[in-house]
């Protein structure tokens, strides 16, 4: 069949770099695995093979239909046409912990990653393909270009490795871009670091809101008065000059608990 656009379709046509993929989520034998967007179902294969449980969530209604038919008579095969958006994990999840496993469509990439980081405390791990770019993205260290409001949120989470990359004619159709499988394992930083979930992460929204102005002006532009930014920043060691992308994760959390006490 023909790939639809709109849907961000590119099949994986490189039997290798699925089995790289499959192999990459580890021994799944006594495991529940979520396959977002399993498309003609290169992948869906080898993990109904591998896992206890697979749950695979298609949006396009063909293709469900076909791996609905292609798999029912599988006790261990569900496959639900629906929007991994408006899909829930941790009910999916049942009480278990989930490995995740897709070749997300580029332009809702971060969507999807962020959906997943929701339900954080019902996935343990995810082997997912994005764009070579956001990849990058992701796995940045503080200080580089690519740091940014995407990295932070992901890397608060869980800890990213990247893989390896895949050319434009690993897929069908071939995309404009390459692309990079990354693996994420899940263990949020928040009882770490001594922070409430919510309000930490609408913190790194507001010192994200402008990359170009420095953090002390992006908390200032954020309603936080001059005197009290300025007295966090010296209680948290931190200089007033310094821009978001160059503060680690622990910083902005020593950070956000200066600012958090001068306010009660």
């Amino acid at each position: 069949m023909s790939a639809k656009p709109k849907l961000g379709q590119n099949f994986l046509n490189d039997p290798a770099a699925s089995l790289r993929i499959v192999e990459a989520l580890g021994d799944i034998s006594s495991t529940t695995v979520l396959e977002i967007g399993p498309g003609k179902g290169a992948i869906t294969e080898l993990l109904a093979r591998r896992a206890r449980r697979l749950i695979a969530v298609e949006l396009d209604s063909f293709l469900a239909a076909r791996l609905q038919e292609n798999y029912a008579g599988s006790e261990s095969v569900e496959v639900l046409r629906q929007d991994i958006l408006t899909t829930d994990p941790t009910a999916l999840a049942a009480g278990e912990k989930l490995a995740v496993v897709g070749n997300l469509p580029y332009y809702i990439t971060s969507q999807i990653l962020l959906h997943l980081l929701e339900h954080h405390a019902a996935i343990d791990r995810a082997v997912l393909m994005v764009q070579r770019e956001v990849a990058e993205r992701v796995a940045a260290e503080p200080g580089t270009r690519d740091y940014g409001l995407l990295t932070a949120t992901t890397q608060l989470y869980a800890r990213v490795d990247k893989l390896f990359t895949l050319p434009p004619t690993a897929f069908s159709p071939p995309p404009d871009v390459y692309s990079t499988v990354i693996r994420l394992k899940f263990e949020a930083k928040f009882e770490q670091f001594g922070v409430d979930s919510s309000a930490f992460v609408h913190f790194l929204r507001q010192i994200f809101a402008q990359k170009r102005k420095t953090l002390a002006n992006n908390l200032r532009c954020a309603g936080e008065g001059a005197g009290q930014v300025a007295q966090a920043f010296a209680e948290a060691g931190i200089s007033p000059g310094i821009r978001a992308e160059a503060l680690p994760l622990a910083a902005a959390a020593r950070l956000f608990l200066a600012l958090k006490a001068r306010s009660q």
